[in-house]
């Protein structure tokens, strides 16, 4: 959301939820029920903070934020 205008985002990364979901896809066409298949939850998460909106929004972000962050929008 960040990249589109919202000040910090801190999600899961979309391209590993792509190579999971590919994953179940696969183990579906191969037979597998989905309900037998494990639920699996995100381990990777980035922070992105927008300083573009911060600045619109006369804020200001902390140091330590932005060095934590994985991305800085300018």
């Amino acid at each position: 959301m960040a990249r589109a205008g919202g000040l910090i985002a801190y999600a899961p990364r979309l391209i590993e939820h792509y190579a999971v979901a590919a994953g179940y896809v696969d183990k579906i066409l191969k037979g597998a029920k989905p309900a037998d298949l494990p639920v699996q939850q995100p381990t990777n998460f980035e922070l992105v903070v927008n300083l573009k909106t911060a600045k619109a929004l006369s804020m200001t972000v902390p140091q330590s934020l932005l060095q934590r962050a994985d991305e800085v929008i300018q």
